[in-house]
């Protein structure tokens, strides 16, 4: 008799943490960027700054949140994204990306120091 009883006993029941609502995404500013060695002439620097490094861009891309910048040279092309410090405020450079004119990446610093040796 007690098996059959056993039988009608349940494990207690699991249940997964309850889980806090996520907030709707809305605008925020990008952090700081973290500056690699090679790339110290572009991240942080505002349009004006990357225009007498580089000469006027290829192209000038205004975008909602951002802007990008493209300058072109016989070894590379660069990319500069530029997005504002905080709400409001100045557009800098966080991020770039540098690639040969078939689209091959190549080294980003490599691709500054040419850009600025031309």
């Amino acid at each position: 008799m007690a098996l059959l009883l056993a039988g009608c006993v349940s494990a207690p029941e699991v249940r997964a943490p309850a889980r806090q609502p996520t907030p709707a995404a809305s605008f925020s500013p990008r952090p700081a960027p973290a500056v690699i060695r090679g790339l110290e002439s572009v991240i942080g620097k505002d349009a004006n700054a990357v225009k007498r490094l580089f000469g006027e861009p290829r192209l000038d891309i205004v975008e909602v949140y951002g802007r990008k910048l493209q300058f072109v040279g016989t070894p590379c092309i660069l990319d500069a994204f530029l997005y504002p410090e905080r709400k409001g405020g100045r557009e800098i450079v966080t991020y770039v990306d540098a690639r040969r004119s078939d689209g091959a990446a190549v080294d980003r610093a490599a691709c500054i120091e040419a850009l600025q040796r031309r």
